[in-house]
């Protein structure tokens, strides 16, 4: 039995949208991960299965290891094809936007999700929403956007509703913000979700394989660089960082989600607590930050990168090159030291 999280009124006014509402757009965040693209594709099942009209628009491409997920082929990715992803949203009736707090999060989509009339619904997991939804879901202290879809549909008595396609898209969203439940993935009711999901038949082995386990002969490389070549560790602080440039990333034939992971690599070293992954992108430096125990990765994302998220998992950005970006973590960690200490 799972705890009645998603307040009673909030249940209502999103029964009710959804009730009168037939196009339906979902839109997640740009760089979407498995968690954007699984939410977003068990709320398309479960629309379908109301006999709605729905749509899956992402800002950008998603990673290929995502793309046997049920579903995945409909997806309307803007930066590829804007014009009909314009003309799905000046149709749209109703707004779904998932796994992010704040329009900017959509990048280069976010005048066409702000300028739509169509009213917005956010269902997300991370901190400090911003107020451009009508019907606001948000409880960071739920694991994933994933899962708060999963207590979603089940609060509106619909768990009937949830097909075979819809599971296993809403356990490879819990599964990948969790880093496979390696982190962020304490709570007993998590475990519940995962039996109700095994029970409708979705294969967890098969999914964990198919997301942290298929790599093209690039990728692998590029992990085996990262570690081997690209990797600094910093005893005193017990942190690790990964900084990767556009060239780098280019002798290994990088594409989206070649990346995914890495960051975690660094935390299998005894003593170390804390690991960034640094990625030059065309116009900012991308950072991804993970830690254990009670090391606030956000707070440093918040701090140094303009970021947040969550305790152990957050990313953040920056504007300056690469090396002044190391340069500032570099400087920046001996002001965190008090945290580790906390956990002597």
């Amino acid at each position: 039995m799972l705890s009645k999280i998603i307040a009673e009124d909030l249940v209502s006014r999103l029964r009710e949208a959804i009730d009168i509402k037939e196009k339906i757009v979902i839109v997640s965040h740009v760089g979407p991960d498995g968690d954007a693209v699984g939410s977003s594709l068990a709320l398309w099942h479960y629309l379908h299965q109301l006999g709605k009209t729905a749509q899956v628009i992402v800002p950008s491409a998603f990673p290929s290891f995502l793309d046997w997920m049920p579903g995945a082929s409909n997806i309307i990715v803007y930066e590829k094809d804007k014009e009909k992803a314009d003309d799905v949203f000046l149709l749209a009736d109703l707004i779904f936007a998932l796994d992010f707090n704040t329009p900017s999060r959509v990048d280069k989509m976010q005048d066409a999700l702000l300028n739509s009339p169509a009213p917005k619904i956010l269902i997300d997991h991370h901190l400090h929403p911003d107020s451009f939804a009508q019907i606001v879901i948000s409880y960071p202290e739920i694991s994933s956007t994933s899962e708060l879809v999963f207590r979603a549909i089940c609060r509106m008595g619909h768990f009937d509703k949830i097909t075979l396609e819809c599971a296993q898209c809403i356990m490879t969203g819990m599964m990948t913000d969790t880093g496979g439940f390696t982190y962020n993935s304490n709570q007993p009711e998590i475990y519940n979700i995962i039996s109700e999901l095994i029970k409708l038949g979705v294969d967890k082995d098969d999914i964990y394989r198919k997301v942290f386990n298929t790599f093209s002969v690039d990728r692998l490389k590029l992990s085996s660089f990262c570690v081997y070549k690209k990797m600094k560790v910093f005893p005193k602080y017990k942190a690790a960082l990964i900084a990767l440039s556009m060239d780098e990333l280019e002798k290994f034939n990088y594409r989206q989600g070649d990346t995914e992971g890495i960051v975690n690599m660094p935390l299998s070293i005894e003593g170390v607590i804390f690991s960034v992954l640094m990625r030059e992108d065309s116009d900012k430096i991308k950072i991804s930050l993970r830690s254990q125990g009670a090391f606030p990765a956000n707070k440093v994302a918040s701090d140094l990168f303009g970021g947040g998220g969550h305790l152990n998992a957050a990313g953040g950005e920056s504007y300056m090159t690469l090396k002044e970006t190391v340069d500032k973590f570099k400087k920046a960690l001996p002001d965190y030291l008090e945290f580790l200490e906390e956990q002597e």
